[in-house]
């Protein structure tokens, strides 16, 4: 009788956990796990040969920088559109700062992907536009600033910041944002000040949380990583073209959402969705094309992967309209 009891309670708690939020939790390392092993099957060993795992490092390099910044927005129960033409624009102020001085150059990537964050913050916090309405505008708009810039030709960089292509530079930098996002996020007020909003805005500012300052400052981040990042892509490419940071904005949405990220931010926001998410973008990016698949058929598979982890992950109680 005590065992047909001790096997209910099992039950119950396995129940428990395939019904509850610890599996959802679990899901993005799952995937990543499955998404691994099956790449690893299907292309015979090869993704992870140390020559395709360099190149697939190189590759998430700058991505990771711009998504700890649209981490952040995202947590917000907000959206940025615009991380690709202010790549874009910031790459090409890199480089043309870049004959002049290596560190003038950062400062400016870094200072006009911040004057582009807080174009966004403020028509977003100032005239209460939706976050994806502005950030769609704005990047049209900044996307014709790269196209103007770059249609006769490409703007190039100076040979002394192409000689910094080496991957302990790349890693250093990106590891340090990270480093200092983390402590940021886990460790200090602006990380229980995003989830509130994120979990409830009005609800925050009753509880004593500037919202408006804490969007725009948002943005304002999430536009000096992107420029931050235009410095690590300009001395990985060498030049700029206007097809610069194309798509973008997409690769980082799905690398967050596949990482666990819910849409709707709040506080179920996990610091661990950027690391999964954008390394699970990378693995699956870099099987498809050992497979040789076409890019047609590699978009493809990434959207139904994206909406296979957007049905399991979505949170529907707290479902909400983008703000």
């Amino acid at each position: 009788m005590e065992k047909k009891h001790t096997e209910t309670k099992e039950q119950s708690r396995l129940r428990a956990f395939l019904t509850g939020d610890r599996l959802k939790a679990a899901l993005p390392l799952i995937g990543f796990v499955i998404i691994l092993l099956v790449m690893h099957i299907a292309t015979d060993g090869r993704i992870l040969t140390p020559k395709k795992l360099r190149l697939l490092f190189s590759q998430i390099y700058y991505p990771t920088i711009v998504a700890t910044g649209v981490f952040f927005i995202m947590t917000l129960g907000s959206i940025d559109f615009t991380e690709g033409s202010t790549l874009g624009v910031a790459s090409i102020v890199v480089s043309v700062l870049s004959f002049y001085s290596i560190p003038l150059a950062i400062l400016g990537g870094i200072l006009t992907g911040a004057a582009i964050g807080a174009i966004n913050g403020f028509f977003h916090v100032k005239f209460r536009l939706p976050s994806f309405i502005v950030t769609i505008c704005t990047m049209y708009l900044f996307r014709g600033v790269c196209a103007y810039f770059t249609t006769e030709t490409a703007v190039p960089a100076s040979n002394a910041i192409k000689a910094l292509d080496q991957d302990w530079l790349k890693i250093t930098i990106t590891l340090a944002v990270l480093a200092v996002a983390f402590f940021l996020f886990k460790f200090t007020r602006i990380g229980n000040d995003v989830k509130a909003v994120g979990s409830g805005e009005t609800a925050a500012r009753f509880s004593g949380v500037r919202t408006g300052r804490v969007k725009f400052l948002a943005f304002v981040a999430a536009g000096a990583l992107t420029g931050l990042a235009a410095f690590v892509n300009v001395i990985k490419v060498g030049s700029i073209t206007a097809t610069a940071g194309n798509q973008l904005e997409t690769q980082i949405l799905i690398s967050l959402v596949l990482g666990g990220l819910p849409i709707t931010g709040g506080a179920k926001v996990r610091f661990s969705n950027i690391i999964i998410g954008t390394l699970m973008y990378a693995i699956l990016n870099s099987g498809l094309s050992i497979l040789g698949y076409e890019p047609q058929v590699q978009q493809l598979i990434k959207g139904i992967v994206f909406l296979i982890f957007v049905a399991l992950t979505i949170d529907r109680k707290a479902l909400k309209v983008i703000k």
